[in-house]
């Protein structure tokens, strides 16, 4: 096959769900060099991180990272072409992302809080939850939204909206944000449009999810490939998704590797299409 870097990446991080010793017979077979073992995994991450850092990805893969809370990692996510103000500022102040982990987390140095987004004026004025109900643009609701970092700030925010409702604006800034908690975004709407608006702003209902709805393949399956090194704690839910249906549609079929890997570089749908797609001509 030709390995560029994003497809390489892509058919190794499928070939790592079958049979080692099979996996290592394609790659021979499709041309596709084993990893450097000579680099190591600190290297790998390194290399990785800074390639990545300029690949577009969903917001939740961001969380995903962030949710390590490794002040490395967190420093990859600020320098981040999709980052947002909301993860910049909660990087710069240590806030911990991870499930039950308390803060702050340590930050490394050059991050320091004047490069923190500017606190919006509202948020001087009114406080947290006056800031949101004063947005009235979308503009003005997400700057009040990247306010909202701490898990106590979520909590005020549900105890504010269930005294009284916030506003629209600050409604949906609120939840196209990847770590609102799911039980406010569902307060906030479950309509098909409500929904399809939240994911088109890339907030994922898990690895899994992003693994076989979401394309083209040969990218989704590279940034999953990073995600080996950069969200470790997240990743096996792609894998474990995937798994069943590498197994059968691909297994150690050789013709059908051989397949994937000259369809993959031009593949527009998910990798489900791209692994059943690639079994079948075989």
């Amino acid at each position: 096959m030709h390995d560029n870097s994003t497809s390489g990446a892509a058919v190794g991080f499928l070939l790592a769900l079958i049979d080692s010793g099979d996996a290592a017979r394609i790659r021979r077979r499709i041309g596709l060099p084993e990893p450097d073992p000579e680099r190591t995994p600190e290297a790998r991450r390194n290399v990785e991180m800074w390639s990545w850092t300029r690949t577009p990805v969903p917001a939740s893969v961001l969380l995903w990272v962030l949710e390590e809370d490794d002040p490395d990692l967190n420093l990859g996510v600020w320098r981040h072409i999709s980052a947002d103000n909301a993860m910049r500022r909660a990087v710069v102040r240590g806030v911990p992302f991870g499930p039950g982990r308390e803060g702050p987390l340590t930050v490394v140095d050059g991050l320091g809080m004047e490069l923190e987004p500017p606190v919006p004026e509202n948020y001087t004025r009114f406080g947290l939850v006056g800031a949101l109900r004063e947005g009235t643009s979308m503009q003005s609701a997400r700057t009040a939204a990247s306010m909202v970092l701490e898990r106590s700030d979520w909590q005020a925010v549900m105890e504010a909206d269930g005294d009284r409702p916030l506003p629209g604006y600050a409604r949906w800034a609120l939840s196209v944000r990847p770590d609102c908690p799911p039980e406010l975004r569902a307060r906030f709407g479950t309509h098909r449009k409500f929904t399809h608006r939240v994911e088109e702003a890339g907030v994922l209902d898990s690895p899994a999810d992003y693994a076989t709805a979401w394309g083209p393949a040969s990218h989704v399956l590279k940034v999953l490939s990073s995600g080996r090194l950069l969200f470790p704690a997240r990743v096996s839910e792609a894998e474990d998704a995937l798994r069943p249906l590498v197994r059968e549609h691909l297994a150690g079929s050789e013709d059908a590797w051989s397949v994937l890997a000259q369809l993959i570089d031009t593949f527009h749908g998910n990798a489900v299409e791209l692994v059943v797609t690639a079994g079948a001509i075989a």
